[in-house]
Order: C-alpha cells, then structure tokens, then sequence
C-alpha cells in the first residue's frame, strides 16, 4: 500500500521523544510491508547526517525547510490571529504552514498516488482539504488534545499567558471539533483524550494507541543503585517540563533534603532553558543538557520523579523509566492512559500531586528496597506486555490498512 505520512516536526532521532519518537517508530513497522512516503520541514539544528539516516527507512523523503521561529512583528501576528478568529485554525498552525507544500500534496492526491495519508500530530491536519476523505482513506494521529491542555493550563495556573489562553479555549473548543470532520479516522494516546474526541464527534471513528518504548534503548537495570538520588528526564526547554523541573526543585526537594540531606537531583534534558540552568546553582540538583544515552542517568538513580502538572497525552519519561527498571513517583498528568494503582492492578508507580505527596512516596522508597524491587518488576513487565513499539506499530498498521 502507497502511504504518505505528514509531519511538520523531522522525526529523526527518535530519542528526542515527544512526536519525533512517535512519528518515528510508528512510521518504522509501517516501512517493513508498505510504501511510505514521508514529507517533513527540517529545522535549522537538523544535520545532513540526519536526513541520510531517516532517508533509509522510508520509500521517499520529501523535506521542506522549517519557519525560523524569530521575534515576529505585530502586524504578523495580529493577522494570524484575526485568521483564528475568522477561518478557525490556530497562529501556530499558520505559522508552520507553507503553500509549497500544499501545492506538492494537491498534486500527489490528484494523480492518485497514495491511499492512505496520515497526519503525524494535530497541527498537520491544515494540509487535507475535506473532500478528500471521499477518494483516501485520511488518518489524525493525535497527540495530545489541544483543547483540554490548553484548559487544564488555565485550570492549574501553568499558563504563560492567561489573558491570551482565556481567549483561545472556546475557539481551541471550535478547531479540535471542525478538525476531527476531515478525517477518516481519529487516533489518540490516551483514554481521556479518546473520550474528549468522542465527545466533540460523537460520529467519528476513535482508536487509541499509546506511546511505546524501544526496549534495546531503555534495557532494564542491572541493580538498584540504592542511595537518595532522585532523575527527572524531559526537553528542558519545553514549558511543561520546565514548570516541572522548577516546581519540583524548589517545593519538593528542599523538603526531602531535610530528612535526607544527600538527597540529589538530576535535570536531564536537551537545551535546559535559563530557568532549569539556574536551578543547577541550588544544594544537590545537577543540570545536564543533552546526553548521549538516557537510560544510563535512568539506571543511576533510586527514584524517577514525573512532576507534571499541565501536558496531557501519555509521557514518554513516564514509559522509559519503567522500562529501565527505575521506580516511578508521578502526578495524574505524568501517569496518564497507565494503570499503576487501581484495585487488582499490580502496583507499578506511586502517585503524587501536592508537595506533601511527593515527599511521603519518595522517602517510601527511599526506605524501602523491597518496595523498589516490586515497582522495578512490576513496571518493566507492564512495558513488555504493552507497551512496545513493536506491537503497537502492527496495530497502528492495521488502522491505516483494514
């Protein structure tokens, strides 16, 4: 089968996470039985050796560049903005779109050179034009719903800028419900997101499939490091994982350090904004910036700590960290679309959302080797059983195919 895959963020390498990971692993099952066409747009730190790399595991690699993301003018962005109000779709939407490669799907779908196009996060959906959904079968692969990320900023006091969320949630409201018409079929990471989407189209036909984990990247520990030593792993300079990183450092581990004054924690992400860079100057936290491997920091550690409070969509650090056998402390947000501490569920994580919460599971484990051992096993087994990307590759196939 001829498929064209739409995503606007170059998915390569997939340890980025977040839609690279997805995007990437998704796309590579697809490759071992069909013909994928992929077209993408390739930021500025995107290297040649990159593109060469991605080349392989696909039929055609189209790649267009990026929008430099530059201080705009207010003109720009007030036109963006009446555009949202006007047409319904959202500035950041507008901004990665290009009319290149509008022009290069328009003419692909005219000579009818795919059955099957899938749109790899929501923002990619600008480029299918309805009436399409009568001749090719069109798939949204949804990552997170922006509509319920954008009110649970405002409900929890994340967002960066109140005045301009309060504005954009009923017309957020409006896009994700339009957006979902288009397609054919509607995938999703997460229960709650499948029953948001559900709710905004109740005709429309929703299939979750959840993030996964390459098992030969995150292999599971060899030993529990013992010790106080406390990872959190994220792109540092993304918001959700920065409001993390900085709630934590400076409510939670101030706390534990008084029971535990060797306690430690280590911020683990590529390009750690000004604000994780100056929690490094604080007793006990080490910023890293980018590492070659993740799973060794993972391994190290005694506790993984998964402070979200806003993001939605199931969390790749939450994932890779039961797969490297590393025992998870983590709030709703960061234990999302998982099963960890239900009645007759193997208990496979401890739950936390206020500061106290975090405190009492962390000295649990802590104190508690035993405790750490049944996580470790429990959460690398739920990865295996579940969670590999091998085994929801076929299912995502199975979408695009049957």
């Amino acid at each position: 089968m001829n498929i064209l895959t739409i995503c606007s963020t170059f998915p390569y390498p997939p340890t980025r996470g977040g839609t690279q990971g997805r995007t990437f692993n998704l796309l590579k099952t697809l490759t071992q039985n069909h013909a994928v066409t992929l077209i993408t747009q390739r930021s500025q730190d995107v290297t040649e050796e990159e593109i060469e790399r991605l080349r392989q595991y696909v039929k055609d690699l189209v790649v267009f560049p990026r929008p430099t993301e530059l201080k705009e003018e207010i003109p720009a962005k007030i036109q963006r903005f009446s555009q949202f109000l006007l047409g319904g779709t959202p500035p950041n939407v507008l901004f990665l779109y290009r009319e290149e490669i509008q022009k290069w799907i328009d003419k692909a779908v005219a000579a009818e050179k795919f059955e099957v196009i899938t749109c790899e996060h929501s923002v990619n959906e600008i480029y299918i034009r309805p009436e399409w959904k009568k001749q090719v079968r069109t798939i949204l692969n949804i990552h997170s719903s922006v509509y319920r990320t954008c009110k649970n900023q405002l409900e929890t006091g994340t967002s960066d800028n109140e005045w301009r969320d309060r504005l954009y949630l009923p017309l957020l409201r409006r896009y994700e419900r339009q957006t979902l018409r288009k397609f054919s079929r509607v995938v999703v990471t997460t229960d709650e997101d499948e029953q948001q989407m559900k709710a905004f189209a109740p005709e429309a036909e929703i299939i979750l499939i959840p993030n996964g984990v390459d098992l030969e990247t995150f292999p599971y520990r060899k030993a529990d490091p013992g010790g106080h030593n406390l990872v959190f792993v994220g792109g540092l300079d993304y918001f959700v994982n920065i409001d993390a990183a900085c709630f934590f450092s400076l409510e939670v581990l101030p706390v534990v350090q008084q029971k535990y004054p060797d306690a430690t924690l280590t911020l683990v992400g590529s390009k750690p904004s000004p604000e994780v860079q100056a929690l490094a100057k604080r007793p006990g936290i080490t910023v890293t910036g980018r590492v070659p491997s993740v799973a060794e920091y993972l391994h190290k550690a005694t506790v993984a700590v998964i402070p979200l409070r806003t993001g939605f969509g199931m969390k790749f650090k939450t994932l890779e960290s039961m797969a490297a056998g590393v025992p998870v402390v983590a709030s709703d947000r960061g234990l999302e679309g998982l099963e960890v501490d239900r009645p007759n569920v193997p208990l496979r994580a401890l739950r936390a959302n206020r500061v106290e919460d975090y405190v009492e599971a962390i000295g649990r484990l802590f104190e508690d080797a035993r405790l750490r051992e049944t996580l470790s096993r429990n959460g690398r087994e739920l990865i295996e059983q579940e969670y590999t990307w091998e085994r929801l590759g076929k299912s995502y196939e199975q979408v695009l195919t049957n």
